[in-house]
């Protein structure tokens, strides 16, 4: 496969912002990927070279991407940095640049798996010279491009590649490529493999080496490669908790703690590796932890999953989640915070027991596996639980969550079909916290996506950010609030240098809004929110026309919560499913308060009944 052939795709696919019309392109470039093409070119499609869980990067700015082009055009490099400057992007400065000054194409046509190649070489390039090794191979390799090519390869070296396209859209196109009459099926089985293995690479090569849906259940969970994890549902009292649940669930502690995934290998002195909700490797920042996995297993290899959690070094007491954000991303001093922020690993579930697939064994079953491997310690011990069929049992464990630094309970399904939803949100699993007794319902999880300029004393940096949820279904951000409250000085100082490098010229294709901020910024950033109450809203996008036509919703009187939740991506934001059923459960709340009072109502959505969890998939 020709480089170009892509390159043309990329060209194709950013005429358009509608999801649909994306996927037909997909789809239609799809059916003639090979085998050894198909994994490359799905890595560079979504601007990597390999698994998002892996964690490889160029390690290219934007002065080593300006040297190799000048190297590459003939240009000087004040030259470059004032096209750059002057068009607001290096790729279409290159395009520029080679097209006028005919250095492009000197040769053969370059093909994908050479540029792939060669773009792997620059990523691996480390140590004393890295720099100078980086911006000769990318200059060579622009010197063999054409102009368009050029406009990509810079653009990917500096992770702006601008696609919009996503994870989900790549598997709606394999899926009308290789699902024959019934893509909709097809669709669930491919995401299923996704979710196992976090590689769309290696599913996309596996279809098109077999170019049979059933090979994809071949796909294993294996150690190395994270799960994507299984998300639950709100629901606003532990009373329909239990009617969801047809009467009967399991009560784990909810601990405010940092999500882990453990793989633990069976060689004798393998690395040990912590995945965080993202699927980032974090394994450095929780030694501690992998130090005593091994031992607390009796089984091998493994993967659980479980919470880190920080504990009073005197006491033993739980302690609140911001302290654990101090040991996130730390490359130093670990020893230090060993001592000073120790951890606790509270095993929740088991994903794989040395051979055997669990995942699809009922959850009863799982925690069953799960209690008879782990060998407890002070690092490692079980999430604690309780199986109840009644309110006041329920009340009483989750007053005893709190009491002992929870911040609520997790209910999880004991029925027959409670398999591990990799991937998946859904009613099997319910969460209900603390904050379900006051205010809004729960706390939001939302996306920044702009910026407004302070003012006095905030001035020349934020005042204020525009922030959304995420609509999973349009893979969108739509508009949730606008939030100033809550955030000291030095919190706002940080935010504005932290995502300096996320401004972008104009809105991002995949955010939905009406306002215009100061500063539009990339969604990448999550922060949480309290507010007041959910109201209609004639600005905001979340959940557009789902209560009434014309309106979205809004957080009525946002504050931010002084959390930062860096231990998840934009996609696992709040959703907007979320917030709709947030809101449905306040104005339910209401009509039962106005209703004791002896006023009705007006204009009061309908409620769906409580139901039990869904058969089946998600």
């Amino acid at each position: 496969m020709k480089f170009a052939d892509l390159t043309d795709l990329f060209e194709r696919i950013s005429t358009t912002t509608k999801r649909l019309e994306i996927r037909a392109l997909l789809a239609e470039h799809l059916k003639g990927v090979s085998e050894q093409d198909m994994a490359p070119m799905v890595y560079l499609l979504q601007g990597q070279l390999r698994p998002e869980y892996e964690g490889v990067e160029l390690g290219v700015a934007d002065s080593l991407a300006r040297k190799a082009l000048a190297s590459a055009s003939g240009a000087s490099e004040e030259k470059v940095r004032a096209e750059a400057s002057r068009s607001g992007d290096l790729g279409t400065t290159a395009e520029a640049l080679l097209r006028s000054q005919g250095k492009a194409g000197g040769g053969a046509p370059l093909a994908l798996l050479d540029v792939y190649r060669e773009l792997k070489e620059i990523a691996q390039a480390s140590g004393e010279g890295s720099q100078e090794t980086k911006i000769d191979r990318l200059s060579k390799l622009l010197l063999k491009a054409s102009p368009t090519e050029a406009k990509y390869l810079v653009r990917f070296t500096l992770g702006k590649l601008r696609l919009g396209v996503k994870e989900m859209t790549v598997l709606d196109a394999l899926a009308v490529v290789y699902g024959g009459e019934e893509p909709r099926k097809a669709r669930t089985v491919i995401e299923g493999a996704f979710n196992v293995t976090s590689d769309l690479g290696e599913v996309a090569s596996t279809l098109a080496r077999t170019g049979d849906l059933e090979a994809l259940a071949r796909l294993r969970a294996k150690v190395g490669k994270p799960i994507r994890p299984m998300l639950g549902e709100r629901e606003a009292s532990l009373k329909d908790v239990l009617e969801r649940m047809e009467g009967r669930a399991a009560l784990e502690y909810k601990y405010d703690g940092l999500r882990l995934q453990a793989h633990i290998p069976s060689a004798e002195g393998a690395p040990v590796r912590l995945f965080s909700r993202r699927l980032e490797d974090v394994s450095a920042q929780f030694p501690e932890i992998v130090r005593e996995l091994p031992g607390a297993l009796t089984v091998r290899p493994a993967i659980v999953e479980g919470e880190c959690v920080p504990v009073d070094p005197t006491t033993g007491e739980l302690r609140p989640f911001q302290e654990i954000s101090r040991r996130r991303g730390r490359k130093y001093d670990l020893e230090r915070f060993e001592e000073e922020v120790p951890v606790r690993f509270f095993v929740f579930d088991v994903l794989l027991a040395g051979e055997e697939q669990v995942l699809s064994l009922p959850y009863p079953e799982r925690r069953e596996r799960l209690e008879r491997i782990v060998k407890l310690g002070d690092r490692v011990q079980l999430a604690t639980r309780e199986v109840v069929d009644q309110v006041p049992e329920a009340e009483r464990f989750f007053q005893q969550a709190l009491t002992d630094g929870c911040e609520g309970v997790m209910a999880k399904s004991l029925a027959e079909g409670s398999s591990y939803r990799a991937g998946a949100r859904g009613f099997w699993w319910i969460k209900y916290k603390r904050e379900y007794t006051h205010e809004l319902a729960d706390t939001l999880d939302a996306v920044v996506v702009g910026a407004f300029w302070g003012r006095g004393k905030r001035a020349g940096r934020y005042g204020a950010l525009l922030v959304s949820v995420y609509d999973a279904q349009e893979e969108t951000f739509p508009t949730l609030c606008k939030v100033g409250t809550g955030f000291d000085d030095a919190t706002l100082e940080s935010l504005t240098k932290q995502l300096r490098d996320k401004q972008v010229e104009s809105r991002p294709e995949e955010v939905l809004s009406t306002l215009t901020p100061d500063v539009w910024i990339r969604p990448t950033l999550v922060l949480e929110l309290r507010g007041a109450e959910l109201t209609l809203s004639p600005i905001h996008r979340a959940a557009l026309g789902r209560v009434r036509e014309g309106y979205g919703l809004a957080l009525h009187f946002p504050r931010f919560t002084g959390r930062v939740r860096e231990d998840k991506g934009a996609e696992q934001a709040s959703t907007t499913e979320e917030v709709v059923r947030l809101y449905q459960t306040q104005v339910r709340r209401a009509a039962e308060e106005t209703s004791s009072e002896g006023t009705e109502l007006k204009d009061t959505p309908p409620q769906r009944p409580a139901e039990p969890p869904p058969k089946g998939p998600f």
